[in-house]
């Protein structure tokens, strides 16, 4: 397929599909489309079809009767009025995620996508509007209905949108299937001998998965969180006070808290506790000599001055009236009581799912405001010790594999390295962060003899971001490290080593988790029966499900289920079993 390819113009829906039929397109065939101002294009098994229809209709019609694989752009800019239309996408491939996950990075827009896949400088992309001085105006352009132009790079209008008429459509689609079959033998180099040859490779399935969760992200954030107005007016006013009139009630309101903390102090009235060093000098004054000011620095205080506990509390509430007060309700909770955020399916690092508007940082206190709808649940799903169950994975330690069996996998951790639950935990969790004293120093000597695998796996990814090299996770996404002026400094290095020793843990959990989530998603789908369950958040290792509540044991049963064969799938042979704790509540604080 090439970039001039003529589309095919067609009437109507019926006759689109008689041709995608007639060119073979069946179950699982990956067709790209592409949404227009006056219609839809598509691309599949080397044609083009421009259809002056809406994408809705278009998506909907071919869904329903060849339950192709979606190839587009980017979810983001092209799964949402299929969201908004309850258009239900089975199968997609995000071009954009898949791009991410083989390259590294949070740069995903179609230009830069483009100029990389093809080998081009990505700093070389043009852009609309941009002026080439060195230029004499009498550049050849190409043929503007190219989206190709002669140096290989995409056309800014064309990048940078919007497509006007299906057949510029058409040929945008044919671009992202050109793409996805030339991602496709990129992430099939990367075979696991662990995978069956009968199966794609993991790296396929991951990008299944990832694609998968930009949709799921389109459809959170067109959903939203339920959360009850009232309920959240309440919690907020108990913390900062009824809601100002004006600036000056709300600037007396801050001085109302502040003077909580500052009278406790001899000369406190003018301590600023929005400024650390102020702070840091009040807390002297009190005979508290701290290096900084932070929250966790000062909770083992607690108790020996009220106005330390003053202080943290005083936090809390400061963070409560700055970014969860009233104005975060007024922005971002809608009339239908839903709070809605921008999602992402991944960030630029290791690649965990992303949230904005307090979605994925609201404060505990907050929580109870979080409440399923009458005639509804939710079903609450936390992995269990997800990362050191992933490192037995992805290190095959048989060792570790061993450990999994158990619900706590830190007992018989602790059985084996002969110490308490608590100290092996923190071993654990520290070989996977890079620290290597402490209070667990001898426990993490063990760790050595206990299960040499999975820390000769550690260190050699710690080895290799010491060093600057790449690295990259089980499911294959590649994770940069960082270089610069500083890249010979041993501090800079050790950072990088212990950051790259983290990420190929935490973004293979991130992996497993989101391959479970979508699981899970086209697992509601086939409830039927009405009303239909919805995934409403995601949180790190956490699922949150908001359900009629007559179904909410089937839905129990979906997450155990669809959990074992995710991890049978994605960690083939490895031994290790991944557990959730499930709860049925009616407010999000209620989960324990």
């Amino acid at each position: 397929m090439t970039a001039t390819a003529v589309p095919q113009p067609l009437e109507a829906t019926d006759d689109l599909l008689r041709a995608l039929q007639a060119a073979g397109v069946g179950p699982g065939s990956p067709v790209a489309v592409a949404a227009a101002a006056a219609g839809t294009g598509l691309a599949a098994a080397g044609h083009t079809w421009a259809v002056p229809a809406r994408l809705e209709g278009v998506v909907r019609r071919v869904a329903d009767q060849l339950s192709p694989r979606w190839v587009w752009w980017s979810g983001h800019d092209t799964a949402a009025p299929l969201v908004a239309a309850r258009v239900n996408v089975t199968a997609c491939w995000d071009v954009a995620a898949v791009h991410r996950l083989l390259h590294g990075g949070s740069a995903d827009r179609p230009a830069a996508v483009w100029a990389l896949s093809q080998g081009l400088d990505p700093a070389g992309v043009p852009r609309s509007g941009q002026l080439d001085l060195l230029s004499s105006g009498d550049t050849d352009e190409g043929d503007p209905a190219d989206p190709v132009r002669p140096d290989g790079y995409l056309r800014p209008d064309w990048a940078e949108g919007p497509l006007r008429e299906p057949a510029q459509a058409a040929r945008w689609a044919a671009l992202a299937l050109r793409l996805h079959d030339e991602q496709q033998p990129l992430l099939r180099g990367a075979v696991d001998p662990r995978q069956p040859p009968s199966r794609p490779p993991l790296a396929v399935l991951t990008a299944w998965s990832e694609s998968a969760a930009e949709l799921l992200a389109v459809e959170l954030q067109s959903g939203g969180l339920p959360l009850d107005r009232d309920t959240a007016v309440e919690l907020i006013t108990g913390h900062v006070g009824p809601r100002p009139a004006d600036e000056t009630a709300a600037a007396a309101s801050r001085r109302e808290r502040d003077d909580v903390v500052r009278r406790l102090v001899t000369g406190g009235a003018d301590v600023d506790l929005r400024n650390p060093a102020q702070v840091r000098d009040m807390l002297a004054g009190i005979g508290f000599v701290v290096p900084d000011t932070r929250s966790w620095r000062l909770e083992p205080f607690r108790g020996t001055h009220p106005a330390v506990d003053a202080l943290l509390s005083w936090r809390k509430s400061e963070r409560i009236a700055t970014t969860y007060g009233y104005g975060w309700l007024d922005r971002h909770v809608g009339a239908d009581g839903r709070l809605r955020g921008a999602w992402r399916g991944c960030d630029g690092a290791a690649g965990r799912m992303t949230a904005q508007a307090g979605l994925h940082n609201m404060p505990a206190e907050l929580r109870p405001a979080v409440v399923a709808e009458p005639g509804y649940v939710f079903v609450r799903a936390d992995l269990g010790q997800i990362e050191p169950r992933v490192l037995a994975a992805v290190s095959a330690d048989a060792a570790l594999a061993r450990a999994t069996a158990d619900p706590d996998l830190y007992s018989p951790v602790a059985a084996r390295l002969g110490c308490d639950r608590p100290t092996a935990k923190v071993a654990v969790l520290a070989a996977m962060y890079g620290q290597t004293s402490g209070t667990a120093g001898e426990a993490l000597k063990g760790l050595d003899r206990a299960y040499p695998v999975a820390m000769a796996s550690l260190r050699a990814a710690d080895d290799e971001g010491k060093l600057g090299n790449d690295v990259r996770t089980y499911g294959g996404r590649r994770v940069p490290m960082w270089v610069g002026a500083g890249q010979l400094d041993p501090a800079v290095a050790a950072a990088r080593g212990r950051f790259a020793r983290n990420a190929v843990v935490q973004g293979a959990a991130a992996e497993l988790f989101k391959m479970w989530a979508v699981t899970v998603r086209a697992g509601l789908t086939g409830l039927g029966g009405g009303d239909q369950a919805q995934i409403v958040l995601c949180l790190h290792d956490e699922l949150l499900v908001h359900v009629p509540e007559r179904r909410a044991d089937d839905v129990v049963a979906l997450l155990h289920q669809t959990l074992e064969r995710t991890g049978a799938r994605w960690a083939t042979g490895s031994g290790v079993r991944f557990v959730a704790d499930v709860s049925v509540v009616s407010r999000w604080s209620d989960a324990k």
